[in-house]
């Protein structure tokens, strides 16, 4: 028993003595539960939206004063042609596009059924649900409305259609199975890489190392690029299970998507160098690294749409490199877009990617000094 208690004792002040464990064991919990537990929201409001009125009437302005009004729509956007639209939804900056066709007061004052299109970018699935049934509810209320002042109406005015697009039959694979890719590239790159530099550092390997002639630089170089072979092949084998299994579509150009992974594969790389340069054992390193997991699958919008979290989560979101990923494989995948649409997250990817290995660059050089 003596020599039980004296085990506890030692460590407790092993513990004590070690106190970036201690910390991370205390803090990591408290800030994850502080950060999920106001991110995490399953309503959507505020979807981007955009509007082509050909009609410019009282009428149209009233149903969009509708839509403004529910809050779950945010009017961002006017356009001027159904092209225009279709950049807006296509490039991600709109996921709601209502056009107002040139005859809609007309067709209200005859008392016939006046169309309103509600164009739904069905990739995020949680989205484009909560958009088309308050779309629906939206011209129902308005109709009721019409009808309860004019009693010689006997249909509805105001006729809603909903179109919604990339995956309208809302097929959960589609939607999840190349998120699932992303987490699974995240998860190998950023753990896997993590603890490199750290077991170099604990198996004395790390002193060989500094008498070599070999930079900082090309050091992270040779620590990545074997990894980088093996995200592009488990890229591989997940988009054959993806087709073969879940008869996922790959509607856009599957080398383009191939050369836009290099990006993302090269940050969560990048981030993984860091935590392992900041890291003194490979405990922490794995704390570490699950810290970083965990907003990476809540607030890059893999499972919650990121226009449910409040700002302070949304705007966390940018620095994680699966946000601008899941736009890209999404809008690959399902949209059949390409670079031209995704540019802003290609250069966030790069811009990211270069200043997590700078960093881990110069902590390692200042480990070496």
């Amino acid at each position: 028993m003596s020599r039980t208690l004296s085990i506890i004792k030692k460590e407790f002040l092993q513990m004590k003595r070690d106190r970036l464990t201690l910390a991370l064991i205390f803090m990591i919990p408290l800030v994850q539960l502080l950060l999920f537990g106001y991110a995490i929201q399953t309503e959507v409001k505020h979807i981007p939206t955009v509007v082509f009125d050909q009609s410019l009437s009282p009428f149209s302005r009233d149903m969009l004063e509708a839509f403004s009004a529910s809050g779950y729509f945010d009017i961002s956007h006017g356009a001027a042609s159904y092209e225009e639209v279709n950049r807006y939804i296509d490039s991600g900056q709109a996921q709601v596009g209502i056009i107002f066709p040139p005859d809609f007061a007309r067709q209200v004052h005859r008392g016939v059924p006046a169309a309103v299109q509600v164009i739904v970018d069905a990739s995020d699935s949680m989205v484009a649900n909560q958009a088309i049934a308050i779309a629906n509810s939206i011209g129902l209320i308005k109709s009721q409305q019409v009808l309860f002042q004019k009693t010689r109406i006997s249909s509805p005015p105001y006729d809603i259609r909903v179109r919604p697009w990339y995956n309208p039959d809302g097929i959960t694979a589609y939607y999840m199975v190349p998120a699932i890719l992303g987490i699974i590239v995240t998860m190998t790159m950023v753990i896997i890489t993590s603890v490199a530099i750290v077991r170099e550092r604990e198996q004395g390997t790390l002193e060989q190392l500094m008498v070599t002639p070999v930079k900082p630089l090309e050091l992270m170089i040779g620590k990545i690029v074997p990894y980088i072979v093996l995200g592009y092949l488990q890229i591989t084998v997940a988009l054959l299970v993806a087709v073969l299994v879940f008869q996922v579509p790959i509607r856009g150009s599957l080398l383009q998507l191939y050369l836009l992974t290099l990006f993302f594969i090269t940050a969560s790389l990048g981030l993984g160098l860091m935590i392992s340069n900041l890291a003194q054992t490979q405990m922490q390193a794995f704390q570490m690294s699950f810290f970083v997991m965990l907003p990476s699958i809540m607030l890059s919008g893999f499972l919650f749409p990121r226009a449910a979290m409040p700002k302070i989560s949304y705007f966390i979101s940018f620095v994680i490199p699966l946000t601008y990923y899941l736009d890209i494989i999404r809008g690959i995948v399902l949209k059949g877009i390409g670079f031209n649409y995704l540019i802003g997250q290609v250069t966030s990817l790069l811009v990211f990617s270069l200043v997590v290995l700078s960093i881990s660059v110069l902590k390692f050089r200042k480990t070496v000094s």
